[in-house]
């Protein structure tokens, strides 16, 4: 076994976690809807990079963490974030290659498919729909999306993650 396996594991780990906190972490009522979906970002960029270290089951694992840190009902996180983690491992080959700008639109679509989800299964269990605002949180994340890739890479290389 070669010394980067465990890096790559580590590095891996602390970067969902992370993604973990800054979900979770206090915002002021007003900016709430814009919250940006830092988990689904962290995956995304994981699952194009190494789709066969991180796939489906690590997005349902993290999303039932999310789940579980937000009081959200169990298995709702997990459901989008498997879905997008579907997506991005079957299309990793195609989107990489994108330009950046392209990428961040593909992103945001996913992201809109994670809050489409959300906002189905909040309505099937007859929650009330998501304020209007919550749908710029999608195309905020698409728009850091080239930044977010270009942190993400640079990590990846300075640690050996494969």
């Amino acid at each position: 076994m070669s010394p980067e396996v465990p890096h790559g594991r580590t590095t891996i780990a602390i970067t969902l976690l992370i993604s973990l906190v800054l979900s979770v972490m206090p915002m002021p009522e007003n900016l709430q809807y814009f919250r940006l979906q830092w988990t689904a970002l962290v995956l995304i960029y994981w699952c194009m990079a190494l789709p066969e270290r991180v796939g489906v089951g690590i997005g349902f694992f993290v999303g039932l963490l999310l789940d579980i840190l937000t009081g959200t009902l169990l298995g709702q996180h997990a459901f989008g974030l498997s879905v997008i983690s579907f997506i991005t491992v079957k299309t990793h080959k195609r989107v990489r290659v994108f330009p950046l700008w392209q990428q961040s639109v593909f992103v945001a679509l996913l992201l809109y498919v994670d809050r489409l989800l959300f906002v189905w299964v909040d309505g099937t269990i007859g929650r009330p729909a998501a304020m209007l605002e919550s749908w710029a949180a999608p195309l905020l994340g698409g728009l850091i999306w080239p930044w977010l890739f270009i942190i993400f890479r640079d990590l990846r290389r300075r640690f050996h993650v494969r």
